[in-house]
């Protein structure tokens, strides 16, 4: 049976993350939510995307068969993987927080105009019948789940990707390894008076990565294919660093997607970076606020700024974003997409996409010069800034517009 991927109203929560992308995009861990579950079931995943991201992630069967549609935001353990198995026809699966984790039904029960959510409700509406599920399976629902889950996500990829392989030898004299049974190396990493302690969890080398003198990485880690860890970098714990990013100075739980750059001195701790970030040398992020209280962060969907339950919490950045050298952060802070922060002092700890400026105030950045920028950046990459991406981000320039006024007149 074919297997589509869904999000649900999660999506909304994962902002601005998902702006650019459907959240099973999102990296964690070691993988994407769709790169976890294609190696679970061995296969390729279809996909299904929310509204105007459907043009480029959207992927169906050709056939009318029924399809196993899997909410992309869950890690199921055993037990809910063999519930979401034993899905009859016109059924689904539901938790007790309302969720639909998993369904099966043919895409032409669809309206064909339909491009929204996955939710009870429409399911319900389609004639589908509902079972309950106990199961309390690790997910994905907000930004911060990204850093608190990445310890055990971490750990549920490395036994996926490494289970029935060999890892390659780390064989240069000077670095200095703990825990060599929790190392996984892939071909072509290059290591380097380095030293590497996974005695309290995994660490996976993904190929082609770089990992230059001097650094030193302790706890779990993925660090993926073709990243680049720079010399004298220190990163604590539970920390991915995607494919072809540049991470340096200190780093600790935190979430670095995929093709962005933290290469240079500076702390980032308890963060996510979406793709194509870059941060300046010597910025820094702040992750505990100076009277412990909780931290609160910028909403998407209540518009205001709401408790996150957390005592540390650092940066949240969308696609594209970009800060001068010496930036600084204030705990909690939620950048848009295509931001561009430079100039002394705290710039506001929600700073809306396509923004242009600082602590000394903001204007817009259109999207002529954003896209201009992004080819040449997505270039050095042997990558094209595609129709399709002008399209999706042109929508996400206008989604945002009203944050932007709003910004404006409170600066």
């Amino acid at each position: 049976m074919e297997k589509i991927l869904f999000e649900d109203s999660s999506h909304f929560n994962l902002l601005p993350l998902t702006f650019t992308r459907p959240l099973y995009e999102l990296r964690a861990g070691i993988f994407t939510c769709k790169e976890r579950w294609s190696h679970i079931f061995g296969e390729e995943m279809y996909a299904y995307a929310y509204d105007y991201l459907g043009s480029a992630f959207n992927k169906f069967p050709t056939h009318n068969e029924p399809c196993l549609w899997i909410n992309g935001k869950f890690v199921p353990d055993n037990e809910l993987l063999k519930e979401i198995e034993d899905l009859g026809p016109s059924t689904y699966l539901s938790n007790n927080k309302e969720e639909v984790i998993a369904a099966q039904f043919p895409l032409s029960l669809l309206p064909a105009e339909f491009s929204g959510i996955l939710a009870k409700d429409l399911l319900d509406g389609l004639g589908l019948k509902e079972l309950s599920t106990s199961n309390d399976s690790l997910a994905i629902r907000q930004a911060p789940d990204m850093f608190l889950n990445n310890e055990k996500l971490i750990a549920y990829d490395f036994e996926l990707i490494t289970r029935t392989r060999t890892s390659q030898k780390i064989s240069d004299p000077y670095t200095r390894i703990y825990g060599a049974d929790n190392i996984f190396v892939e071909e072509g990493v290059s290591v380097k008076a380095a030293i590497l302690n996974a005695e309290d969890g995994p660490m996976y080398l993904g190929k082609g990565a770089n990992l230059q003198e001097g650094c030193i990485i302790r706890r779990s880690h993925a660090i993926c294919d073709h990243a680049q860890i720079s010399v004298g970098a220190k990163l604590r714990g539970d920390t991915t660093v995607g494919p072809y990013c540049k991470a340096g100075g200190e780093i600790g739980n935190s979430v670095i997607m995929g093709y962005s750059s933290k290469a240079h001195e500076g702390y980032l701790g308890n963060s996510v970076m979406g793709f194509w970030c870059n941060i300046g040398a010597d910025s820094n992020s702040s992750n505990l606020k100076n009277n412990y209280a909780n931290v609160r962060i910028w909403n998407y969907q209540s518009e205001r700024f709401a408790d996150t339950g957390l005592q540390f919490c650092g940066l949240i950045m969308g696609d594209h974003s970009k800060t001068a050298i010496n930036t600084m952060f204030n705990t909690g802070t939620v950048v848009g997409v295509f931001a561009n922060i430079f100039g002394s002092g705290f710039p506001r700890n929600f700073i809306p996409s396509f923004s242009w400026g600082g602590a000394h105030g903001f204007s817009t950045y259109q999207t002529r010069k954003a896209f201009e920028v992004a080819e040449k950046v997505m270039a050095r990459r042997n990558l094209s800034f595609s129709e399709v991406d002008k399209q999706i981000l042109t929508k996400v320039f206008e989604l945002s517009a009203p944050y932007r006024r709003w910004e404006m007149e409170k600066v």
